[in-house]
């Protein structure tokens, strides 16, 4: 697998090299003039810098991310440690006019992980229709599909879009999407067909409802364990002047349910609802933006209460630009100022017995700062306040981290 690893990275390195660069000026950037950025969440999959390989219709790009960072919980600590994120490849083709393709491939923890985070083909009919068919990304809120980590401030994911949500969640399916202009309002929507999550989501060894859990399962891309169909819908609207706010939804069983014919268990349902949006305020080109999720589980009634039937998390960046100027050769260098809020509740509600509140909780809050010599590339330093909270309420565990971190799309 390492060999074959080694093979891959040095012919994409050779194309690379023989071929000319085709950089997407549009790229979302916090602290842009927001006339420039007219795309919306929908279309992050292909708002990517790419690079042609000579005279073909194909491309190529893909990104990277890695950190230092020194963390302490309670007082202890395992010292320095020093992380490679991810490295992303990602490739486009035009097969013939309206038709195309795209995949990405990731490499985590220094190859620990490999993984096909989308690999579809859009097949383009009007603005307003548009099919597509693969391996998608399912669009649950926002960061799901816009998730690129040179877009970010920060070295971390969110917390309740990574363990409470699955980050980066892709599944087989088709689906439809469009997107439609009014002057300076947009409105889009998605709507898929795909596989789901399994029985993982409750039988998992964090011992609590944990939606990520399924990502474990390996044979979900060819076998769907109960054979039902999840779908996945959202609509978004936009304007240039205020933002983009979307909504969306995603569910359908996750059990299984029926076995050789003979109905085994009570049919059982997950249901994710999220809201996601952003904004510049012109004045001061402050960007925010944030997202927040609800998830409802149905739990067996013979499983205890540590595995939550409601979960409820999200996030929200403030990132303020300080000043924007030419640094050494470098003409539109950026310092932002940034700040983000967390929160997730893995298991909403209150014990039978008792009535008191069930824990099970975080809050995260990480200010930083980050300097980007282009658009593409950024340099981050974060500080995390981080504080957890168990089932039965106990004190709260804290955790304090610093991070200096690097990524860029190339």
């Amino acid at each position: 697998m390492n060999n074959k690893l080694y093979y891959s990275i040095i012919t994409l390195l050779c194309f690379t090299l023989n071929s000319y660069a085709q950089i997407d000026s549009t790229l979302i950037k916090p602290g842009s003039d927001t006339t420039k950025r007219s795309l919306m969440n929908l279309e992050a999959i292909h708002n990517r810098p790419f690079t042609n390989i000579g005279n073909t219709p194909a491309a190529l790009g893909g990104y990277m991310e890695s950190n230092w960072q020194y963390l302490s919980t309670e007082g202890v600590s395992e010292g320095h440690q020093f992380q490679f994120r991810r490295l992303t490849l990602f490739t486009s083709a035009t097969i013939t006019k309206r038709i195309k393709f795209l995949a990405e491939i990731e490499f985590e923890d220094g190859a620990k992980e490999i993984a096909i985070e989308f690999a579809a083909l859009d097949i383009e009919l009007s603005p307003l229709l548009n099919l597509r068919g693969g391996m998608i990304v399912n669009p649950i809120g926002a960061f799901n599909e816009n998730h690129d980590g040179p877009k970010w401030e920060f070295t971390d994911r969110p917390l309740a879009m990574t363990n409470m949500l699955p980050a980066t969640w892709s599944t087989p399916g088709f689906g439809i999407y469009g997107k439609k202009s009014f002057n300076k309002w947009m409105a889009s929507y998605e709507f898929y067909l795909s596989s789901g999550f399994d029985n993982s989501i409750i039988e998992n060894s964090e011992n609590k409802t944990f939606l990520p859990a399924t990502k474990q399962n390996k044979n979900r891309f060819e076998e769907s364990e109960n054979g039902t169909i999840f779908t996945t819908t959202k609509f978004a609207v936009k304007n240039n002047k205020w933002g983009e706010i979307g909504i969306s939804h995603m569910g359908g069983i996750y059990n299984k349910y029926r076995d050789e014919g003979i109905d085994i268990d009570d049919k059982r349902r997950v249901n994710i609802y999220a809201i996601d949006f952003n904004t510049q305020i012109p004045n001061t080109k402050t960007f925010v933006t944030g997202e927040f999720a609800w998830v409802f589980v149905d739990v067996p009634e013979t499983y205890s209460q540590q595995f939550g039937t409601k979960q409820q998390g999200g996030f929200i960046d403030i990132v303020q630009p300080l000043y924007t100027r030419k640094v050494l050769d470098w003409n539109n260098a950026t310092v932002n100022l940034s700040v983000r809020i967390e929160y997730v509740d893995w298991n909403k509600g209150r014990f039978k017995e008792t009535g008191h509140q069930i824990g099970d909780e975080a809050w995260s809050f990480m200010p930083g700062i980050s300097f980007r010599p282009s658009q593409k590339s950024v340099f981050r330093l974060n500080y995390r306040y981080l504080k957890t909270r168990d089932l039965f309420q106990n004190t709260p565990e804290r955790t304090d981290a610093l991070i200096v971190g690097i990524s860029t799309y190339f």
